[in-house]
């Protein structure tokens, strides 16, 4: 069986950020064995449902646009970015297919804020004008080591990590964070440096949801903990795909 995920185009108002960051996850899941389904963010609802019914699995990619502050009862700082209605107007169906139908879900950056959101979180909005930290969380594509992060014990995180006794480092490129988990949301990873949240995930051992502030998809051919996050996510997605199979099998 061939699995399939679903991700959204990253925004509807920059086609050249889509052109860069699109086939970097489109080729990391295609390198950890699963079919990608993007998903047009001018798509109707009903295209939007056709197509999630045929997929496995759901990925949320970053985004340089920011979710409306007002979504999470907070007035908007002034450093807070723009944000994208058509990529949140998609999200929230992407959403309600994986949580409505338990599948798997990975939130990447943008998409990670996104879930703890739509969980009813709150957010950082701007790191450099709300906390004093040597950290630059803004580190961009171009540095693959940006600072440390340290999973929090039996997460599930931790559990996928590949072992080893020598600090983690991940890439960094974004101004905002987790401040509050999300319903039934833990904190899985942190940044020791200065406490920021670096990765969630769902307090149940029934559905894989997770959610990282870094960029694994970028590091996918030199990060051993990038190709594990993807190859158990994809994993997670062909369990649920025989399940559902199973289900739908007459006695």
């Amino acid at each position: 069986m061939t699995i399939r995920i679903a991700l959204p185009e990253p925004t509807s108002l920059d086609t050249d950020y889509n052109g860069r960051a699109l086939p970097l996850y489109t080729s990391a899941l295609q390198s950890a064995g699963a079919q990608p389904v993007v998903i047009p963010l001018q798509e109707s609802p009903a295209r939007v449902a056709h197509l999630l019914a045929t997929v496995h699995g759901v990925l949320l990619p970053g985004s340089k646009y920011d979710i409306d502050p007002q979504v999470y009862g907070e007035s908007r700082n002034p450093a807070c970015n723009e944000p994208d209605p058509a990529r949140a107007a998609v999200d929230e169906l992407l959403l309600q297919d994986a949580f409505n139908l338990r599948k798997p879900l990975l939130g990447i950056c943008g998409g990670m804020q996104a879930l703890n959101v739509w969980r009813n979180g709150s957010l950082i909005q701007d790191l450099p004008t709300s906390r004093r930290s040597a950290v630059n969380h803004a580190a961009g594509r171009e540095v693959d080591h940006a600072h440390e992060v340290r999973f929090e014990h039996s997460s599930r995180l931790a559990m996928i990590a590949p072992p080893t006794s020598a600090p983690v480092h991940v890439n960094s490129s974004h101004h905002q964070a987790v401040k509050v988990p999300g319903d039934n949301l833990r904190i899985s990873a942190s940044c020791p440096d200065d406490g920021v949240i670096e990765a969630i995930e769902l307090k149940s051992n029934d559905q894989f949801v997770i959610g990282v502030q870094w960029h694994p998809e970028r590091t996918y051919t030199s990060s051993a903990l990038s190709r594990a996050i993807f190859a158990a996510f994809v994993r997670e997605a062909q369990a649920w795909a025989k399940r559902h199979a199973d289900a739908t099998v007459p006695a």
